[in-house]
């Protein structure tokens, strides 16, 4: 076996013992006295990260596990974005589109993607790009959700919800979609048990004070059922919301608390590292193809409002994010620089239009020290992916 060959092994094993200890998310929507909001823990070992505003008219094209598949996905953003970024820009565990379309993901072991076939291939977090990149509603997400292919070793499934309320649970179980919506989804949370798991669980629950994955769902699904019977001003929503994620929190693990106010454009958030509560004002960029792109850090000790605090996309920032990110993640630590330098300026090969190609620069020199394209991409193309 080749050292490249072991090295990938080795990672891959890493990733799993620590897929399998890592705490989870836990999500939610509310919905009730004309609010509509949705909440997000995000769990994980480290709390680094960067909010992106993505421009729509961008001509894309998926990384997916390898820059060499022949079939990764190319697609041209309809809607800008604001996202949450832990391992570089174009790779977000979630976000909220410019017509109030959010996805958050969450681990599921019993994920089971589709079979490899003709359609073109994303990864797990290239996934949620796409979608908020191209649609407005839950029922465009599920109808055109089969028009492409997750392709990856990472076991997630994902909550959507849109402005109007419209709720749904994605799920790919024994290799085909399981969608949740409508009178079928009779609570809207998620954590990281199936849905149908989950929804049995909790009709026969009785102490639910753990923080495993079938307790956190438990919680946050009966506070989803008491707000529906409470009119409530737009702060007391959004303090119901955060009291909810306090309730389901993890210590020590829950890295951001999120709440996505769909009815108003807002988001809100805080962070273990940053306790004060953030807002922007998702209505107030410059989504348009050609504007800058924008950053912020999602630790920054601004306080309020920080819609205007924003600054300029640099790929230093990028980069310094990818470095943060991946020394601080134990089995990513080893990923050599010249590979980050890659990831991080992938995303600068898109362009307005769409007759754009972007593509990914690698030098001669690089590729043959470090086998880019046969070890570095494969192995991004599983940890990048994995957020819980």
């Amino acid at each position: 076996m080749k050292k490249p060959t072991i090295f990938a092994l080795t990672l891959f094993l890493l990733f799993a013992v620590c897929a399998e200890r890592a705490e989870a998310c836990t999500t939610f929507c509310l919905k009730g006295k004309g609010e509509i909001l949705f909440g997000k823990n995000y769990d994980w070992m480290i709390g680094d990260g960067l909010l992106f505003v993505n421009k729509r008219g961008v001509s894309k094209k998926a990384v997916a596990d390898s820059p060499a598949a022949v079939n990764t996905a190319s697609w041209v953003s309809k809607y800008g974005s604001i996202t949450f970024n832990q391992y570089g820009r174009e790779n977000p565990s979630g976000g909220m589109n410019e017509t109030g379309l959010v996805i958050e993901l969450m681990w599921l072991d019993e994920t089971q993607w589709p079979a490899k076939d003709e359609r073109p291939v994303v990864g797990t977090l290239e996934w949620i790009q796409y979608q908020l990149d191209s649609f407005a509603t839950v029922d465009e997400v599920i109808r055109n959700a089969e028009q492409v292919r997750i392709a990856s070793e990472v076991k997630i499934h994902y909550l959507v919800s849109d402005k109007a309320g419209n709720a749904a649970t994605i799920e790919f179980l024994n290799g085909k979609l399981a969608a949740t919506r409508g009178d079928q989804l009779t609570v809207s949370a998620l954590a990281n048990d199936t849905y149908a798991k989950s929804i049995n669980y909790l009709k026969t629950a009785a102490s639910t004070e753990s923080q495993s994955s079938l307790d956190r769902f438990t919680r946050a699904a009966r506070n989803t059922k008491e707000f529906e019977v409470r009119p409530k001003t737009e702060q007391e929503a959004v303090d119901y919301a955060f009291q909810t994620l306090a309730d389901v929190a993890q210590k020590g693990h829950t890295q951001w608390s999120i709440v996505y106010d769909q009815k108003r454009s807002k988001i809100h958030f805080r962070t273990m590292q940053s306790l004060a509560v953030k807002t922007i004002d998702a209505v107030a960029f410059d989504y348009s193809c050609g504007s800058a792109v924008k950053l912020f850090d999602v630790n920054s000790r601004e306080t309020g409002e920080v819609t205007g605090k924003f600054v300029d996309y640099s790929r230093s920032a990028n980069r310094d994010l990818i470095e943060r990110s991946f020394t601080g993640t134990p089995f990513l630590k080893n990923v050599p620089a010249a590979f980050r330098d890659v990831a991080a300026s992938y995303p600068e090969s898109f362009a307005c239009g769409a007759s754009a190609s972007p593509k990914v620069e690698v030098k001669k020199e690089t590729a043959k020290s470090l086998s880019l394209l046969d070890l570095t991409f494969p192995i991004y193309g599983l940890v990048r992916e994995y957020l819980s």
